[in-house]
């Protein structure tokens, strides 16, 4: 099987780095992402009329190949699907995000748009984030939250998950969004699949321009965030809450949405991997 890795941290993201590792066992692995931050870069690809993206080599543990793109992560999949990086991938895999991709999250995250465009070229895409705790609502502690995460259990889930469908491949491409607690692996209360959710945890409440202390005429925008709120259970944002592996098919067809069903492999996968 040959297995293409990306993400939209950039190349640097511990994250991109472990899941490389972690899914190198399962095939030939050619890992080619961004060669820096593009979070919340959705499925864009940029204006290609005005820029000229560039690719450079590069090396990753784990990786046959590597490259870099001067691009979003989607980009990167264009490239790949029109052949620049030889034969097509049978799978994508993109991560590890810092952050779950979870309810809204999902239409602006450049992690789980590398997964669309795949599918949209008939390749299957896997998009695995992983819950980060501890950081303030607008992001403040950031870098500290990130020192605390327990990447490798998120890695574990994807090796497993990739393990299956590289022993039973899906009949038709999908994308399988992935999301970890940021547990330790016997901590872990169990996995499920999940709706993607509608609830938001803390929504912005409301926003108003505040002047920029030296420029005149310019700017910030200040973002007023109303109280938390407890997410069900049965959303993809409620299992990680609780403790779950959440799993969500996301698909154009109406006869994809019970993936499951047709995908066994990844339900005797997690239920060896949780018990």
């Amino acid at each position: 099987m040959r297995i293409l890795v990306t993400n939209d941290d950039g190349i640097d993201s511990q994250g991109l780095h472990l899941l490389t590792q972690a899914v190198s066992e399962h095939g030939d692995v050619i890992v080619v992402a961004p060669d820096s931050e593009y979070s919340g870069a959705s499925a864009s690809v940029g204006a290609l009329h005005m820029i000229r993206p560039e690719v450079r080599k590069t090396n990753v543990d784990g990786a046959n190949q590597a490259f870099t793109v001067s691009g979003p992560p989607a980009l990167c999949i264009l490239f790949t699907r029109m052949g620049v990086f030889g034969p097509l991938p049978d799978l994508v895999v993109s991560g590890i995000n810092p952050g779950a991709n979870v309810g809204r999250a999902v239409y602006h995250s450049g992690t789980v748009g590398a997964c669309l465009t795949a599918r949209n070229g008939g390749m299957t895409g896997i998009a695995v984030s992983q819950e980060v705790r501890g950081f303030g609502i607008e992001g403040q502690g950031w870098d500290d939250a990130l020192a605390g995460q327990l990447w490798e259990t998120a890695a574990t889930v994807a090796n497993r998950i990739v393990g299956a469908l590289a022993r039973a491949p899906l009949a038709a491409p999908a994308v399988l969004n992935v999301n970890v607690p940021n547990l330790p692996i016997n901590e872990l209360k169990g996995w499920r699949f999940a709706e993607v959710g509608t609830t938001v945890p803390r929504s912005m409440s409301s926003a108003s321009l505040e002047p920029r202390p030296g420029h005149d005429g310019s700017f910030f925008v200040k973002m007023n965030y109303g109280e938390k709120v407890d997410i069900p259970i049965h959303e993809d944002g409620g299992a990680v809450e609780n403790g779950y592996v959440a799993l969500s098919w996301l698909n154009r067809f109406k006869h994809e949405v019970s993936l499951e069903a047709s995908a066994p492999g990844v339900n005797a996968a997690m239920s060896e991997l949780i018990r």
